[in-house]
C-alpha cells in the first residue's frame, strides 16, 4: 500500500496552461509558494489545440491572400499553397506536442509542477496521486474548457473532429464538413479551405460571429464563399453516419452531405466535472462563479481564474484575469484587508465587463472590443453607432486592391466615450488595440481628436470615425 505524503504550500494552482502559468508567476513573484498541478501538457490548450496551433495554420493562409491584392507580387502566389510545409509548421509551433520548453519555465520562476489529475478532497486540499498538497492562502482552478459535441445518435462512432483534432490533423482531408458559426467555425473553415479541403459549412443561426457586429459575420460569409466554400446558414445536422471511412450528414432540410471528416465546433463547457467540487459544496460540471478579484462566490481561499469562470473565453483575457488573481492572492496573504478592487483597481478584473478584445483570423480579419451597438443599448446606455467603410482610407489601397472592410465605433452620447470598436478587414487585428486603449481607458471623444493617425495608414480609419460622429 502507497503511503500517502501530505506538502503544503501558500499556493496549489490546478491547471498549467497559460492562465495557471501566470497565476503562478504572480504568486511566486509575491514570494508565496507554489505547486501546479497538471494532467496533460504544461502550456495546455492555447499552445497545443488552440491559438498556437490554429494561427499558424492561418498566417500562410492570410499572407497569401494579402499577397493576391498587390499587383506584381499577384502572379507569383497564384499557385496552391505547400500544405505539407504548414503543417510542419504548426507542428513547430507547438513544439511538436512537447512541453519541455514551458515545463522548464515553470522551474526557472522556482514553481513546484505535479503531473497528475487534480482533485479537491476538502478546503485548502488537493490531492494528486500519492501525494495530499494543501494550500496555506490559496487553490486556484485554472482547468479550462473542453469541447462540447451536440447529442447526436452514433456521433461517437463517426469519430467527429474537436477543436483539438482540427488543429493538430497531420493530413488535409479532401472534403470537410465544419458545423457552427462561431470563431472556431469560421477560422478552422478559412484554413482547411486554403489547405485544400473542400468545405461545407453548416450554421444553425442565421450568420457568423453572432457575438459581434451583424456585418462581421456578413463579410466574412461573403470571403468564404469567394474562397470556395458551401455557407449554409440556418441548418442543423440531424443525423451523422460514416461507412467505409466516408462521413453521411444530413441536415434538417433533407439534403445529404458526404465528406471525409466533420468538425464540430459547437461550444465549449467546464473541465470542473471531476475535480472534487462536490467536497467543498460545490456542484460537479459547474461553472465557477467569481467576484472580480477572480475569488469564487461564497469562498475565502478557492479561484477560478481563465475560462472556468465563463466571464470571456479567451486566452489573452484570461491571462489578463491570473495577473489579477495572482495580485489579489499576494495581497490578501500579506494580510491586507483592503484591497483596490472599484472598477479598474489592481484587483478587478473590470475589463471583462468593459473592454474585452478579440481578433478572429480569417479574411478578413475581424476584430472588436468593448460592446456591440445591441448589448450597449441592452445595457441602457444612450449611445450611437458611427460607421466608416475602411476603404475609404489610403492606407487601405495601399494594403491592396480591391481592399474591402467597414469600422464602427459606439458612442455614449451622454458620458461622450467608446464603448465599443469593431473594425472587419484585412490587416485589422493589429488594429485592435489602439481601440482597447480607447475602450479601458475611457478616453474621451474630444481627446481621441489629439491622438493623430500617421499617414498613409489604415490607421486613419480613427479620423474618418471621428468626422463622422461630428458631421452627421
Amino acid at each position: 500500500m502507497t503511503e500517502t505524503e501530505t506538502i503544503a504550500y501558500d499556493v496549489v494552482v490546478l491547471g498549467a496552461g497559460p492562465v495557471g502559468e501566470n497565476v503562478a508567476d504572480r504568486t511566486r513573484a509575491a514570494g508565496l509558494t507554489t505547486a501546479v498541478v497538471e494532467s496533460e501538457l504544461v502550456g495546455g490548450e492555447c499552445s497545443y489545440w488552440a491559438c498556437m496551433p490554429s494561427k499558424a495554420l492561418l498566417r500562410p493562409v492570410i499572407a497569401q491572400a494579402d499577397a493576391r491584392r498587390l499587383p506584381g507580387l499577384r502572379q507569383a502566389v497564384q499557385g496552391p499553397l505547400d500544405a505539407d510545409a504548414i503543417l510542419a509548421h504548426r507542428n513547430y509551433f507547438t513544439s511538436d506536442w512537447k512541453d519541455d520548453g514551458q515545463v522548464g519555465w515553470l522551474d526557472g520562476i522556482g514553481a513546484d509542477l505535479y503531473r497528475g489529475h487534480g482533485r479537491l478532497t476538502g478546503p485548502r486540499t488537493v490531492a494528486v496521486g500519492d501525494k495530499v498538497l494543501t494550500a496555506r492562502h490559496a487553490v486556484a482552478v485554472c482547468t479550462g474548457t473542453r469541447a462540447v459535441l451536440p447529442d447526436l445518435p452514433g456521433l461517437a462512432e463517426v469519430g467527429p473532429w474537436t477543436s483539438r483534432e482540427a488543429t493538430s490533423a497531420q493530413s488535409v482531408p479532401g472534403r470537410l464538413v465544419v458545423v457552427g458559426g462561431g470563431v472556431v467555425a469560421t477560422e478552422m473553415a478559412t484554413a482547411w479551405q486554403a489547405l485544400g479541403s473542400q468545405v461545407t459549412l453548416l450554421v444553425r443561426g442565421k450568420g457568423l460571429l453572432n457575438r459581434m457586429e451583424p456585418f462581421a459575420g456578413e463579410l466574412v460569409a461573403e470571403a468564404l464563399t469567394a474562397a470556395g466554400a458551401d455557407v449554409r446558414t440556418g441548418t442543423s445536422v440531424k443525423s451523422v453516419t460514416r461507412a467505409d471511412g466516408t462521413v453521411v450528414v444530413v441536415t434538417d432540410t433533407g439534403d445529404r452531405i458526404e465528406a471525409d471528416e466533420i468538425l464540430f465546433a459547437t461550444g465549449r463547457a467546464p473541465r470542473t466535472d471531476d475535480l472534487g467540487l462536490d467536497t467543498v459544496g460545490l456542484q460537479p460540471g459547474s461553472w465557477l462563479p467569481v467576484d472580480d478579484s477572480l475569488r469564487v462566490t461564497g469562498s475565502e481561499w478557492l479561484y477560478a481564474v481563465g475560462d472556468v469562470n465563463r466571464r470571456a473565453l479567451l486566452t489573452h483575457q484570461g491571462k489578463y484575469q491570473a495577473r489579477i488573481a495572482g495580485a489579489a492572492i499576494a495581497a490578501r496573504a500579506s494580510g491586507a484587508t483592503d484591497l483596490d478592487a472599484g472598477p479598474w483597481g489592481a484587483h478587478a478584473a473590470t475589463a471583462d465587463h468593459a473592454a474585452v478584445p478579440q481578433v478572429v483570423f480569417t479574411d478578413p480579419e475581424a476584430a472588436a472590443v468593448g460592446l456591440s451597438l445591441a448589448e450597449a443599448e441592452q445595457a441602457g446606455h444612450r449611445v450611437r453607432a458611427v460607421d466608416v467603410d475602411l476603404s475609404s482610407v489610403a492606407g487601405a489601397g495601399l494594403y491592396g486592391e480591391g481592399y474591402k472592410g467597414r469600422a464602427r465605433m459606439v458612442v455614449d452620447l451622454e458620458e461622450e466615450i467608446l464603448r465599443g470598436v469593431t473594425f472587419v478587414g484585412p490587416g485589422v487585428g493589429e488594429l485592435i488595440h489602439s481601440a482597447t486603449v480607447a475602450v479601458a481607458g475611457q478616453v474621451p471623444i474630444a481627446r481621441l481628436w489629439h491622438a493623430v493617425p500617421s499617414y498613409p495608414t489604415i490607421s486613419e480609419v480613427w479620423l474618418r470615425l471621428l468626422e463622422a460622429f461630428r458631421d452627421n
